[in-house]
């Protein structure tokens, strides 16, 4: 789950968690958007082709992404609209939004009227946001993922630990009690201590492994 090559093991970035779509008219010209979470350059352009087969009747398919969870890589493309008109409004709201692993396609169909450039600009961009609108979003986080043993007796006061801090465990019950639990990995420490003294030393925290697990926001 942790993934490669990155150096700041506190990043936190924004991500979409699902598809979402949205669409505008502007002038009678529909303006289509969908936005699907990526998590590489091949999985985005593979997302704009899709979105250009299904809606292969249509003027124009633009598309924006934006990968890296410091959004190091980006790209935008106009589709045969005005240069600077679709695809960079379109990558604005993305990147002002946050998100990181993303790509976005807007589907044109021209409606008879031109909307000049600022017309143009608003329409995809609006397109954009109107998805975001319907959006759902978490925060990936970087975490410990750690397996805390006990007996029956210090079930309770574990559990009352844990759901102060809104942490959901997964629960083992045989001739002892395990729970498994995701933190981030700055609270890591503290919850230990917590659960120790609590418990008067009888449970025992092992860490099984560091990751990147999303939090919903």
């Amino acid at each position: 789950m942790e993934k490669e090559g990155r150096s700041e093991k506190t990043m936190e970035y924004r991500v979409l968690l699902k598809e979402c779509t949205g669409e505008i008219e502007e002038k009678k010209s529909r303006f289509i958007c969908v936005i699907r979470p990526v998590h590489s350059e091949q999985e985005a352009s593979a997302f704009i082709e899709e979105m250009k087969k299904k809606y292969w009747d249509a003027r124009h398919n633009c598309s924006a992404f934006v990968i890296g969870s410091r959004q190091e890589l980006t790209r935008c493309s106009d589709d045969g609209e005005p240069g600077g008109t679709a695809g960079r409004p379109m990558l604005e709201v993305l990147s002002g939004e946050g998100l990181c692993d993303v790509a976005a396609v807007v589907t044109r169909y021209f409606g008879g009227t031109l909307l000049g450039t600022g017309g143009l600009v608003r329409a995809y961009s609006g397109a954009v946001k109107e998805a975001l609108a319907h959006a759902e979003t978490g925060m990936m986080r970087y975490g410990v993922r750690l397996k805390i043993g006990t007996d029956y007796n210090s079930v309770g006061r574990i559990q009352h630990l844990l759901g102060k801090r809104g942490i959901l465990p997964e629960a083992e019950y045989g001739e002892a009690v395990s729970f498994l639990v995701t933190v981030p990995a700055g609270e890591a420490e503290a919850l230990r201590k917590e659960i120790t003294e609590a418990t008067n030393g009888k449970a025992v925290l092992t860490e099984q492994e560091k990751i990147y697990f999303v939090d919903k926001e």
